[in-house]
């Protein structure tokens, strides 16, 4: 792996933790993912058309094809991870997600990228998601509070395993530009939940007078977590990337211990420290 894929990924991760904790705070639903789906795309439209016009992109049916399937599961994405949030906990949820996401997209990786993964990449990923499965654990007696919030992690991990594998070929085989990818994606999710969003325009109203900055944010560090992600994918194998993001799993269960107030920050920061190990492990096969 190279120096500048690390960098992009390390940066993905702290932008990743970022807006899923705010997305956490300001809660909501579809008309949330409308919101910030729109005010990505009045953001990122000047660096879009910069795109279109200096690399004129080719697109032909399988690029059109691709770029429809990535919006639809990011769509189903965004709406799952809303849900998982309005009813479980953010430092279950989002772990619980991070950790099958990499075992999934690797695998997919595997079977239909062809890429190859070593003993010694392996052992790094597994135990960077045995890390992570021990992060969720300790101090909770809610049985069904956690049930639900596994249920919801291990769907929205789904999820990003086959977003990830379908955008790695994307952007690898079909060279479709990252940047681009990700911002039709938002586009079209904000052409199909408008709808729903007429129907909450209410809730928007609220959202945005009383989450002004926190929304900005959340339309700025959304779409560039993936797109730097999606640069790196272009030549860094999905095998190192995917489990490597997972360092925005510690940031978030901490954010979530000392911003949220979810508590048991001793025990987080234990099994932060066994994912960092797999990471080193996993960057020096």
């Amino acid at each position: 792996m190279t120096s500048l894929g690390l960098a992009l990924v390390l940066a993905a991760a702290f932008c990743h933790a970022t807006w899923n904790v705010l997305v956490k705070r300001v809660g909501g639903g579809p008309e949330l993912v409308w919101l910030f789906s729109v005010l990505s795309v009045i953001l990122y439209l000047p660096v879009a058309l910069w795109v279109i016009l200096v690399e004129r992109p080719y697109f032909g049916p399988w690029q059109i094809l691709f770029i429809c399937g990535s919006t639809l599961v990011h769509m189903a994405y965004f709406l799952f991870l809303q849900v998982g949030y309005r009813k479980g906990d953010l430092s279950l949820v989002y772990p619980t997600a991070r950790a099958t996401g990499p075992l999934l997209s690797t695998a997919f990786a595997v079977v239909l990228l062809g890429e190859q993964v070593s003993l010694q990449m392996a052992a790094g990923a597994l135990v960077m998601v045995t890390g992570v499965a021990f992060l969720t654990s300790g101090g909770r007696r809610d049985r069904a509070a956690v049930t639900t919030s596994l249920l919801f992690g291990l769907g929205t991990g789904v999820l990003i395993g086959i977003y990830t594998a379908w955008d790695a070929y994307s952007v690898s085989v079909l060279l479709i530009p990252p940047l681009l990818l990700d911002y039709v994606s938002s586009f079209g999710r904000s052409i199909l939940l408008s709808p729903l969003a007429l129907k909450r325009r209410e809730l928007i109203v609220q959202h945005w007078r009383n989450h002004r900055l926190s929304l900005l944010a959340i339309a700025f560090f959304n779409p560039l977590a993936y797109i730097l992600v999606l640069y790196a994918l272009t030549f860094t194998p999905v095998a190192f990337v995917a489990p490597i993001r997972e360092l925005s799993v510690p940031l978030t269960v901490l954010a979530g211990s000392l911003l949220l107030g979810e508590g048991h920050l001793k025990h987080r920061l234990g099994w932060s420290v066994v994912i960092l190990a797999g990471l080193l492990l996993l960057i020096a096969a």
